[in-house]
């Protein structure tokens, strides 16, 4: 036999059980997902609806981008010939040579044909082996866009705003094309996610450095198109980041070297290999990738080609500078083919970014609202003053 334990003695005085902790209300419900469980219905506290919504969305946007991918056939020529001679030669394939004897490059840097020259080595060059990349990196921008404005405004604002990215006709056709445009869009949205996340955090150091990563893949995927953001980026960083001045400069300097570098090391091998031994960089004229970059892809893009000389008055094109986008002025984005690929939308963007800055006015410094309206309010002015007032080439598929 057992003996009996002190509470069980008659007349002992009872043990009083011990305490049992205060529950966390921030504590989440339930126990912890699998990553399965989480993949499917998101973390634990999320709406019921949100994971759900957002894989459709997702799902939908694939079936959209991917329907009839091969109706283009090898859609723009110039940068298919690029894709079929980076399928057999890895020179071809990093510099972006338009021919697979090495002869002359697009003019542009080859980062947006690597994906699509991958995709033809694995699986044979044909249109969808090409354009399939295209219509993926589209699905991811809309994740991504989706995501940053899940971050500031809730589940079914970040839905709305993928539903708009996906929907939008210049979106629809472009991330079936084999422009630069779709990976430009993918490495500017994830920059603007990882902006959003520096917001949101004092430590958010290692995020603005890798929107500064991004942003310089952009510059060797479409060059300075890809700049046209900065201005926003860094007085949205500037005004409303959780941090000291001082931590705020460094942030943005270090996301600056962050930038340069993942941009840098393709420049400098290019200008530093051997002429000789490599091809013509197509578009520049002294066989520059540097002079393209700020020659015919930069100041030729904003005042017309040779510097604005051969633009005319008013910007209207010269016969020696077509530049597809018609008179200069506020009123382009409105006209022609950019009032049925984006105009659109323009209206009540900008009502929406007045409205909301004057609702925050009296918000704190760092309300995240405000911040992001600085965000993606002043790329969209930034980009689309620009698009408005430059003089040399410009497509309405650039307002993607």
């Amino acid at each position: 036999m057992t003996s009996p334990c002190a509470s069980e003695l008659p007349g002992a005085a009872p043990t009083t059980p011990p305490a049992q902790p205060e529950p966390d209300p921030a504590a989440p419900a339930g126990p912890p997902r699998s990553r399965a469980a989480r993949l499917l219905r998101g973390p634990v506290g999320d709406p019921s609806w949100a994971r759900p919504a957002l894989i459709a969305l997702l799902a939908l946007t694939a079936l959209l981008y991917l329907w009839q991918l091969g109706a283009s056939g090898y859609a723009n020529d110039f940068y298919a010939a690029a894709v079929q001679s980076g399928t057999f030669s890895w020179k071809a394939m990093f510099f972006g040579s338009l021919d697979g004897g090495n002869a002359i490059t697009v003019d542009k840097p080859a980062l947006f044909l690597w994906p699509m020259e991958l995709s033809g080595r694995l699986f044979g060059f044909n249109s969808w082996s090409m354009l399939v990349p295209q219509a993926l990196e589209g699905v991811a921008a809309v994740g991504l866009l989706a995501a940053a404005v899940r971050r500031v405004s809730g589940h079914a604002a970040g839905l709305a705003a993928g539903v708009i990215l996906a929907s939008t006709p210049v979106a629809t056709v472009m991330f079936k094309f084999n422009n630069p445009d779709a990976m430009l869009v993918l490495l500017l949205t994830g920059a603007s996610y990882a902006f959003v996340r520096a917001l949101q955090t004092p430590t958010g150091t290692r995020w603005i450095t890798l929107a500064g990563v991004l942003i310089g893949l952009g510059f060797i995927t479409k060059m300075g198109q890809a700049l046209l953001i900065l201005p926003a980026f860094g007085l949205a960083y500037l005004w409303a980041a959780p941090a000291t001045v001082g931590r705020r400069i460094t942030d943005l300097l270090g996301a600056t070297v962050a930038m340069v570098a993942s941009a840098g090391w393709y420049v400098a091998t290019v200008e530093l290999w051997p002429a000789a031994s490599r091809p013509y960089i197509g578009g520049s004229k002294n066989n520059s990738l540097l002079q393209l970059a700020f020659g015919y892809n930069g100041i030729g893009r904003l005042l017309g080609q040779n510097g604005g000389k051969d633009a005319v008055a008013g910007g209207l094109p010269s016969p020696s500078d077509p530049g597809f986008g018609g008179p200069t002025g506020l009123n382009r984005m409105f006209t022609g083919d950019f009032a049925t690929e984006i105009s659109w939308l323009l209206p009540a963007a900008l009502l929406a970014l007045v409205v909301g800055l004057w609702l925050t006015r009296r918000a704190p410094r760092t309300d995240l609202n405000r911040a992001a309206l600085l965000l993606f309010g002043g790329s969209l002015l930034s980009t689309g003053l620009v698009f408005s007032f430059m003089k040399g080439t410009i497509h309405s598929y650039y307002t993607l």
